[in-house]
């Protein structure tokens, strides 16, 4: 598995924890170092189940200077807030949990995190 963290995130800490505690597997993404690219963001999306504006950190300061808030959420918009994304990394939700099953999570309930969990 892999996951997306930002190491200064208590959540992101807090699952790594999990995972360490569990002795799984995972490689560590440092997302805001090394972004994703849109086509990995549609297929992240895709393995969540989510739309693009379902995990955007619309609080964050480039969310704000670039007016997400008011940006419609129709399929239509998809590739706009996907590359705003690949664009400015820090409006990703953290972390993203990736699972070898092929799903993935946004681990910041206990609930999530566990679902991902051998």
């Amino acid at each position: 598995m892999e996951i997306w963290i930002n190491p200064r995130c208590g959540k992101c800490r807090s699952a790594l924890g999990a995972l360490e505690s569990v002795g799984a597997e995972y490689t560590v993404r440092r997302y805001l170092e090394d972004p994703p690219t849109a086509a990995e963001l549609e297929q992240v999306l895709e393995r969540l189940a989510l739309e693009p504006w379902d995990i955007t950190r619309l609080d964050e300061q480039a969310a704000k200077d670039l007016g997400m808030k008011q940006w419609t959420r129709e399929p239509g918009d998809r590739a706009r807030w996907i590359a705003a994304m690949a664009e400015h990394p820090i409006l990703i939700q953290r972390p993203i949990i990736t699972a070898d099953d092929g799903h993935a999570v946004v681990a910041r309930t206990p609930d999530a995190l566990k679902s991902v969990l051998p």
